[in-house]
């Protein structure tokens, strides 16, 4: 009987320990649940202000720099030879100026020294003649160019026709002045493609002239085709694509987290994306640490550029 008893105790001793671990287990889970619940992931991040700018669309192109306009020197006589130069290259000259004399005479003849006139005024951009060389009335003697206005002509390949016009504005750089910047208009587009190259002629001024720049330079062309004036511009690798969404995160500075908003695009221009719906003017916008968000995210922003 004594046994039955002792052994009936150590029961309900063994069910009461059991009952009590039970309880302490399961609010140890409730709290660390509970903790859990109350640590939330923060991402650091850094952001810029949306604001408006200019966005100029363009298409880059090479060619060479020429006087506008340029015409040769021919003598009036038939033939003779040069008996005397006047001018020489780099020189300015005024129209009707000789520029040098030939003797025309033959054997048993005699005439008086002819002068070569120059048919325009201008710069000597050319005269590969020396005393004692023979000319003809069909051979050009040198070259006068109007140096105060350059021309550069080159060819678009015919994807890009539907993107040129007439008076659009380009930069020339050149490697003689490294991160210089020369204005030109483009003022004329030929008519007709070439059918071999399949590419289409133009023709650009250099204005207002800089007297730096020379005739058979190179000149690298940057022609913008397109301007978006007064737009959303923003860094293009901002944008997250989401289930086929473009989305950018916006920050909510009351509380440090961040929004989902929906962008749609305008053009992009190397690594600058415009934006025209979705975010505003004066919005802060993560453009960095943004892969891993999601909306509502808590963040701690590094820093904020204007």
């Amino acid at each position: 009987m004594n046994k039955s008893k002792i052994c009936l105790k150590q029961i309900i001793l063994v069910i009461l320990i059991v009952f009590i671990l039970s309880n302490f287990s399961s609010c140890s889970k409730k709290n660390a649940a509970k903790e859990n619940e109350d640590v939330q992931t923060v991402f650091a991040v850094y952001a810029m202000k949306a604001h408006a700018s200019n966005l100029d669309d363009y298409l880059e192109f090479g060619g060479n720099v020429q006087a506008a306009s340029s015409v040769d020197i021919y003598p009036d006589v038939q033939s003779g030879k040069i008996t005397r130069i006047l001018v020489k290259v780099g020189d300015k000259v005024q129209k009707d100026q000789i520029l040098a004399e030939v003797d025309s005479s033959r054997p048993g003849m005699d005439y008086k020294v002819s002068p070569i006139k120059t048919p325009v005024g201008g710069t000597v951009t050319s005269l590969p003649i020396n005393v004692g060389s023979t000319v003809a009335a069909s051979m050009p003697i040198g070259k006068i160019s109007s140096t105060g206005k350059l021309e550069i002509k080159t060819n678009v390949a015919e994807r890009f026709i539907s993107r040129i016009a007439l008076y659009q504005k380009a930069e020339l750089s050149f490697d003689a002045f490294p991160g210089e910047k020369f204005p030109a208009t483009l003022v004329e587009i030929d008519p007709v493609l070439d059918t071999t190259s399949r590419t289409l002629g133009i023709k650009l001024i250099q204005e207002p002239s800089d007297s730096r720049l020379k005739a058979g330079m190179y000149a690298k062309i940057k022609l913008i085709t397109e301007t978006k004036s007064n737009t959303i511009v923003i860094p293009n690798n901002v944008i997250v694509t989401r289930n086929s969404k473009d989305i950018v995160y916006v920050l909510n500075p009351t509380d440090n987290t961040v929004s989902v908003r929906e962008v749609k695009k305008g053009i992009r221009v190397d690594d600058r994306q415009e934006v025209v719906g979705g975010i505003e003017v004066g919005d802060i916008i993560v453009i960095k640490g943004q892969a891993l968000l999601s909306d509502g995210a808590k963040v701690n922003v590094i820093s904020i550029v204007d």
